[in-house]
């Protein structure tokens, strides 16, 4: 097919509509925790609730990219390559970025709606956790424009 088929044309941009909406529903999940902490009662559980639920819907977009980015390699008739360093090192940057968000982010959201006295704490693991991500993602797309060693 190659990179100029319309097969790859719209995976590609399956992809990166993917990878917008489910990295950009995370982005701000540190703000959320935040103002989610500061307001506290009902409307601080009302707002960690609602950033639990987007960055579930989230997750599954973001869990999508890289098999979206798989079938582009595939599609690309040898253009691009795993053997590159630019997709190699994406693909490390990404299991990355998906570990943060599956063990350290996601479990820490359960933990504030169960938790009273903790909530600063998992709190600050949210943030950390989404300002890591938010850099990694970053660098995902630096990578992806740049693609040094293709």
């Amino acid at each position: 097919m190659g990179v100029d088929s319309e097969v790859y044309r719209l995976v590609l941009v399956v992809h990166i509509a993917a990878a917008v909406v489910g990295f950009g529903a995370i982005a701000l999940n540190g703000v959320y925790a935040s103002q989610a902490h500061r307001r506290g009662g009902a409307e601080g559980a009302a707002i960690g609730d609602a950033n639990r639920a987007a960055t579930r819907g989230a997750a599954l977009f973001v869990y999508a990219v890289p098999l979206l980015g798989i079938a582009l390699i595939l599609l690309s008739d040898g253009t691009w390559g795993f053997d590159q360093p630019w997709i190699s090192l994406s693909f490390l940057l990404y299991i990355v970025a998906a570990g943060l968000l599956g063990a350290l982010v996601i479990p820490a959201q359960k933990g504030i709606s169960a938790a009273s006295g903790d909530l600063g704490r998992l709190q600050t693991k949210v943030a950390t956790g989404t300002a890591a991500i938010n850099l990694l993602v970053v660098a995902l797309l630096a990578l992806m424009i740049w693609k040094p060693g293709a």
